[in-house]
């Protein structure tokens, strides 16, 4: 992956979610909700102070973290989908 996050930006991995069935029918992919969790890829290096120092973030690499449900920009790379958001979008780390 090349995307480095800048300032309090983090990059996300949404975790794939299964394929629904109702019965016999399959919910499309249209009507299914957007995923809530994923994986942390990337950190940026934190906020800087009004005093020049970096404020760091709490999330890292390899996290595996609750969002809003639109929050975030959508981005591929590498036919990969990510979102990138501000760590505030963030609501827990599981």
């Amino acid at each position: 992956m090349h995307i480095k996050p800048l300032a309090d930006r983090v990059v996300v991995k949404p975790l794939v979610q299964e394929e629904t069935k109702v019965g016999n029918i399959y919910i499309p992919e249209t009507a299914k909700e957007k995923p809530q969790e994923g994986k942390v890829v990337a950190v940026g290096p934190g906020n800087t102070s009004d005093s020049g120092e970096k404020t760091p973030l709490d999330v890292k690499v390899d996290d595996q973290v609750l969002y809003g449900k639109y929050s975030g920009t959508e981005v591929t790379v590498d036919g990969e989908d990510y979102l990138i958001m501000r760590e505030s979008d963030i609501l827990a780390i599981i």
